[in-house]
């Protein structure tokens, strides 16, 4: 239970000791109120007088939990058999919708017998004139007099004030149905219309979804300003110019002129919905009907005008509606109340529809029965006449009171609930003016904003009675013409522009008529006739009203034709064929190192052999005996001949070992340096073979427009007519003077007429297109053999362009800025650009050109290699046997032949190399036989059981 019903509570209480009390709450740091209550003087109440009653909010919660829980089971539980409940109308509402409504709900809730099944509810209505307070207090106090448990309205903020007063001082739950724009929390007071200050969250919430930063507030009552003063405090954090401004009938065109002047064109229109009519006269008659005026109504009624007049020239009307029209329960309480005779309908487009008033009438009454419901769980309702002359109050209108506020229910206005007596949970419908009725477009709740169904309503207007003509130049994927003949007028084109005109045209408002330019130029500056061609000529020629193209933003251009906000940015570059890959060679494997390290290479193999030739003769450490057992012999023999020395700088460059080993000083600071080389270059060449062998090598004979402008065997040149072309003729930096001054000698076969011309060229090879990087990008991701060389070479951007002086730059300026803050230029350039289905897939490309399996044209030379060394040994060892058998043939008269076929049969005798004595070296041992074999006496070898002994 909250704070004000514990407050109302410990009222009842003190009230049943005394009817004249001070009472004072204050807040501790355990958030607990105390009441302290003083009886004053009472004739009637002796025992008060002796009484200080003090006690903790929180137990007294308790304490009337207690006594109510006592009264339940003491005293038997039901509702009156007839509850009398009041209502006030002005005399202009006699019969009128509003009582109609809430004489239905009277009716329908006593005939369903849901609610109340044993209770009946009579009505007392009083009709009084508006702004008469006094009469209607006498008619409220006659009520009361009268039994009512509940009074309803009026709706008139003058006579609801006084109603209110009296209600609250005799504790009789006032329900109503009206604006209220007092903040504070009144006693007794259940109020259904939404509050003021939350409307205003929503109209700021949707003031900021639709960008507004210049409005204008026309409001017509006394208390407008103020019913708008949280939405004029909150335009500093909206930045938000406004411009406030009271109306009656009588200024309404004033104030509008005012506001045309001023060219403001959000205009938000609290007028009283009596006057709406000429309100909207007064529109028509000032003309300001059109596409640029936005106009937001306070009235949750708006369906029920005639809008007949602005269905056809795309105005834009929105307002709320709090009328859950879709509900179930709605469709049920209409289909019912249609039946009667006086039910208080209005009929919109043929369907009936019950104006918001009517309908909060409605929802009071289910409202009122709610809390009648539960309170017959657990209380009892007494009656009491009660008089405007006597002190005396109703002590069951609190109770009542409670329980109606803590009701909550599906009514015609969606969910109903309240906190202290205020509707705080509630849902309204966004409307808008679109397709020539209005219509849903979204809704709004204070804990969610705005949520909007359809966002093109706000910018799919109905268009204007303007057709401009649009110049433009086919170019894909900007403006394309499509091939189906049959076509004609607008829908002949299609492409980037077709789809940026369209959504502009439906955002500003106004029709167009699509134009080729006759001589498919954008428009260049011809110094010989001093004048311009293209589309720039037709603009200047007011021949066209715009320009919707790949057209470039330029000073030349700027100076006789306006443009837009650049609704793309861009620059130069170069496109160009992807370079070849390098041809895969039989030796590959000699790829990493250049073709001259590979000459130095062999050069310090032939240097350092010869080098470790030439050391092992001059060091005397190098020089060793045949024969160590003859000790005193001069015959001595070096290991490094000029064959070892090669093959032991062979062995080591290979890295593999050959035998022989330096034992000078020398040869080894030579074997040593040689080492750390070939440690370097093996290393280095290790590093580099795989990255040859396995990545795809690309010849690219330029890498920027420096490069292009410093060689002549590749040939560049840009679109004739184009942007492209006059900055490399105006340019004054030094590289494009020169790239200028080659195209211009070379005019007739460099410049192209259209893009598809400069990439066919391309494709031909040894040709550079110049060309705007939003085109080079369309054509790269399409062909796979086209690249972007180098970076861009200057940065500018596409606009509309329009005549000097144009209207419509501006408004077409703002569209633009608004399609590309919501993302739609991005999504109409991954429209044409990424998502048409013929775009090259380079990702791929580039995967598998990183992981090539190695190939027979890669590694193919190593077995060349081998195979030419297997076939030069073959053929050396047969030069070996050969001359071998030659020599050998002074020891016997045998012939060649003879005696290369018994060293063949030698050769090829398998059983062991130890098996046989060759043939020559057997006649040899026959002829030195007879001789005597000298064994030296002085060397004695123990334990060895082996006898070196030498032929003399």
């Amino acid at each position: 239970m909250s704070n004000l019903r514990a407050r109302k509570h410990c009222k009842k209480i003190v009230k049943m000791i005394s009817h004249q009390y001070i009472s004072k709450c204050l807040d501790n740091a355990e958030n607990s109120c105390e009441l302290y209550c003083e009886q004053l003087q009472n004739k009637r109440s002796n025992f008060a007088k002796k009484q200080l009653i003090a006690f903790n909010a929180s137990y007294g919660i308790f304490y009337i939990i207690n006594i109510v829980l006592l009264s339940t089971v003491l005293v038997a539980n039901a509702l009156p058999p007839v509850i009398r409940v009041g209502a006030i109308f002005t005399e202009d509402e006699r019969e009128g919708s509003i009582e109609s409504a809430f004489k239905y709900a009277i009716y329908r809730i006593n005939k369903e017998k849901t609610l109340l099944p044993n209770t009946q509810l009579v009505y007392d209505i009083e009709h009084v004139p508006r702004d008469d307070s006094f009469r209607t207090t006498k008619k409220v106090c006659r009520q009361l007099e009268a039994g009512v448990q509940a009074i309803f309205g009026p709706t008139d903020p003058l006579l609801a004030a006084h109603v209110q007063s009296i209600c609250e001082a005799f504790d009789i739950p006032h329900i109503e149905v009206r604006i209220d724009l007092e903040m504070n929390v009144k006693e007794f007071s259940i109020n259904l219309y939404p509050s003021q200050n939350i409307m205003n969250l929503a109209y700021r919430d949707l003031m900021m979804y639709l960008n507004w930063t210049k409005v204008a507030i026309i409001y017509e009552e006394a208390y407008g300003l103020f019913k708008q003063q949280d939405l004029i405090h909150s335009s500093a954090e909206m930045r938000t110019e406004m411009y406030i401004r009271q109306a009656n009938p009588e200024t309404y065109r004033q104030v509008l002129r005012a506001i045309r002047q001023k060219e403001i064109y959000k205009i938000i229109v609290d007028t009283n919905p009596t006057n709406i009519k000429t309100f909207f006269r007064s529109i028509l008659q000032l003309q300001m009907n059109d596409h640029r005026y936005h106009y937001m109504f306070t009235t949750f009624d708006l369906e029920t005008f005639d809008l007949e007049d602005f269905r056809y020239n795309s105005v834009n009307i929105t307002a709320f509606r709090l009328v859950d029209v879709g509900s179930k329960r709605y469709q049920e309480v209409i289909d019912q109340m249609q039946k009667l005779q006086h039910s208080g309908l209005d009929m919109i487009n043929g369907m009936p529809y019950i104006q918001t008033e009517s309908a909060l009438m409605f929802d009071s009454v289910y409202a009122f029965a709610y809390g009648l419901k539960h309170l017959d769980n657990s209380h009892t309702l007494t009656f009491k006449n009660l008089s405007c002359n006597s002190d005396k109050t109703w002590s069951d209108g609190l109770s009542l009171y409670n329980y109606i506020n803590s009701a909550a229910l599906d009514g015609l206005t969606g969910k109903v609930n309240f906190m202290e007596g205020r509707r705080n949970k509630f849902k309204i419908d966004i409307l808008k003016l679109k397709q020539e009725i209005i219509q849903k477009v979204g809704f709004w709740q204070p804990d969610v904003g705005v949520n909007i169904s359809d966002p093109t309503a706000f910018y799919d207007s109905n268009i204007a009675n303007i057709t401009l003509v649009v110049m433009t130049r086919e170019e894909r994927p900007y403006v394309m013409v499509k091939e189906d003949a049959n076509l004609t007028g607008n829908a002949r084109f299609e492409g980037f522009c077709i789809d940026l005109l369209k959504a502009i045209a439906q955002q500003v408002g106004f029709q167009y008529k699509i134009e080729l330019v006759p001589d498919n130029m954008y428009g260049v500056y011809i110094p010989e006739t001093n004048s311009w061609n293209g589309i720039v000529q037709e603009l200047m020629e007011r021949r066209a009203d715009l320009a919707v193209a790949s057209m470039t933003i330029n000073y030349a251009r700027e100076s006789v034709i306006d443009f837009t906000k650049p609704f793309m940015n861009l620059g130069i570059g170069i496109l160009f064929k992807v370079p070849t890959s390098q041809p895969t060679r039989l030796f590959s494997f000699m790829n990493p190192l250049a073709i001259e390290i590979w000459l130095y290479v062999l050069a310090a193999y032939i240097l350092v052999s010869f080098a470790l030739f030439v050391m092992a003769r001059f060091s005397p450490y190098e020089w060793k005996n045949p024969h160590p057992c003859y000790k005193e012999t001069d015959i001595v023999e070096n290991q490094f001949s000029i064959s070892n020395s090669f093959w032991f700088i062979t062995g080591t460059f290979l890295r593999q070992g050959s035998g022989l080993n330096p034992k000078a000083t020398s040869t080894r600071i030579v074997g040593g340096c040689w080492f750390f080389f070939c440690l370097i270059i093996i290393s280095s060449y290790t590093a580099n073979l795989a990255a040859f062998l396995t990545v795809e090598r690309m010849i690219t004979p330029i890498e920027s427009a420096s490069d292009l402008a410093d060689q002549t065997e590749i040939s560049y040149g840009t679109l004739e007519g184009g942007s492209t072309m006059t900055f490399f003729r105006d340019s004054k930096i030094g590289i494009y003077q020169k790239m200028w001054r080659y195209m211009e000698n070379r005019k007739s076969s460099v410049f192209v007429k259209t893009y598809e011309d400069g990439i066919k060229r391309v494709m031909e090879g040894n040709y550079a297109f110049l060309m705007e990087s939003t085109m080079l990008d369309y054509a790269v991701q399409r062909d796979c053999n086209l690249t972007q060389i180098g970076g861009l070479l200057d940065s500018k951007g596409y606009g509309i362009a329009t005549p000097k002086g144009s209207p419509w730059r501006d408004k077409i300026s703002l569209a633009i800025l608004e399609l590309q803050e919501k993302g739609i230029i991005q999504i109409l350039y991954d429209k044409w650009w990424k998502n048409t289905g013929d775009v090259c897939n380079r990702d791929d490309k580039s995967k598998e050109s990183k992981a090539n399996a190695l190939g027979v044209e890669n590694i193919g030379g190593v077995f060349v290699v081998l195979l030419c060394g297997l076939a030069l040994a073959v053929v050396v060892a047969i030069f070996e046997f050969c001359w071998n058998s030659k020599k050998n043939l002074h020891t016997d008269n045998q012939s060649l032949c003879s005696e290369m076929a018994e060293e063949l049969r030698f050769a090829m005798h398998c059983q062991g190399s130890k098996s046989k004595q060759k043939p020559a070296l057997k006649r040899d041992c026959l002829k030195c036989a007879p001789g005597s074999t000298y064994v030296p006496t002085n060397v004695t070898l123990p334990n060895l059981g082996v006898h070196y002994n030498y032929f003399n």
